[in-house]
């Protein structure tokens, strides 16, 4: 990734929000896909959980639900084969029985990266957050294992802090608002499925997509990511470059 296509993409951002400048606060991560390599693992127990109960989720359309509250997630699948929602009884057993298939899964490894740019982005001064759809507590437990003293539960958006979820822009505000009601260029967005880019840009922070799975990166870009990274060890390179160029303030005849 060259300093242009950084400094671009910062430039756009800022045209596009009508804002002067970024003065990054915070960083908000997605979690799934993102700090753990986790998303196969839930595709497949989605896909088997789905039909189990009568119902078809392809494991790769799982990642193009990634974010989405399970009842959501549910309730399309139920419109799409049955006609209708599920009850709410089916939701919970159809979300439990998912999570017991999950809790079965090898555990997830850090995403490759992950750990090293959380370093790099506490070593600047930036506070990092995780905002995610999940309500897996394995996972939401195992941040502090994999990830020592990064981050701070008060910091951290899931699935029992919202309503709507993702891809409304609902968790990330949700994370503005915890981490003090900062503004909007005060903190960016690590994401790596559409629907959180989606939530990410509706919310007006800088978006970074992160391709860490099976889709084209059109998927990601078409919802709006203010740019793109091949993995998140590319992120973590860059990140130095990526901090300075939001850092300084862009001359008048980039506005």
């Amino acid at each position: 990734m060259n300093n242009k296509t950084i400094s671009d993409s910062i430039i756009n951002y800022l045209k596009k929000r009508n804002y002067q400048h970024i003065c990054l606060k915070t960083v908000m991560f997605d979690m799934d896909g993102v700090l753990f390599d986790s998303m196969k693992n839930h595709a497949r127990c989605w896909n088997e959980a789905m039909a189990h109960y009568g119902l078809n989720l392809p494991p790769e359309e799982a990642y193009m639900h990634e974010g989405r509250t399970a009842t959501g997630t549910i309730n399309i699948i139920s419109l799409r084969e049955r006609g209708h929602e599920a009850t709410e009884e089916e939701i919970k057993e159809i979300y439990a029985y998912k999570g017991m298939l999950f809790n079965q899964c090898p555990k997830a490894e850090r995403m490759p990266g992950a750990y090293e740019l959380l370093l790099k982005v506490k070593a600047s001064g930036v506070t990092p957050m995780v905002v995610t759809g999940s309500g897996q507590k394995s996972l939401l437990e195992r941040l502090q294992t994999n990830f020592p003293s990064i981050f701070r539960e008060e910091l951290m958006v899931t699935a029992f802090d919202v309503k709507k979820g993702k891809p409304d822009p609902e968790p990330y505000l949700m994370g503005l608002k915890k981490a003090g009601n900062l503004h909007p260029y005060q903190s960016m967005v690590v994401e790596n499925a559409p629907l959180g880019v989606k939530a990410a840009v509706a919310s007006g922070c800088f978006t970074i997509a992160v391709n860490t799975g099976p889709l084209p990166d059109s998927a990601l870009l078409e919802e709006g990511a203010d740019i793109l990274f091949p993995s998140m060890q590319a992120l973590c390179d860059n990140w130095q470059t990526l901090f300075q160029l939001l850092s300084a303030p862009p001359t008048p005849q980039h506005l």
